[in-house]
């Protein structure tokens, strides 16, 4: 399952159904506290999420998750490219940090890449 967290409802759903066409099944998300409430942690295997959202933002939404132990892949997207977001966003193991608007050829390449080092992350216990 990829798990697409985007607070723009028409972006999401665009998404949503471009994943799908790929041939992945997604669960959709409009914030990142919804996501994070949600516990399908342990069956997402790559999470597309937008940087900035109202609430908690993309890469808070990353360090939440790297606090409790969660590796899952994740793919930035934005509309507001920034270069230390995009540094900051890669050194703490995003898998890519695309720019809005993306071609579905990129974003597919993206999931690809995430899902072999899905793959390959060590499991962390508690």
């Amino acid at each position: 399952m990829i798990c697409i967290v985007e607070d723009d409802e028409q972006m999401r759903a665009a998404t949503a159904t471009l994943v799908r066409s790929f041939g992945y099944c997604t669960r959709a998300f409009a914030c990142a506290e919804e996501y994070l409430g949600s516990g399908v942690g342990c069956t997402c295997q790559c999470v597309i999420s937008d940087v900035q959202m109202s609430g908690m933002n993309g890469l808070e939404m990353q360090g939440r998750l790297i606090a409790d132990g969660d590796l899952t892949p994740i793919i930035f997207v934005t509309a507001f490219p920034d270069d230390k977001l995009r540094s900051r966003a890669l050194a703490s193991g995003a898998v890519a940090f695309l720019i809005k608007p993306f071609t579905g050829d990129a974003l597919n390449n993206c999931i690809e890449r995430a899902l072999r080092r899905s793959e390959h992350a060590p499991t962390l216990t508690p």
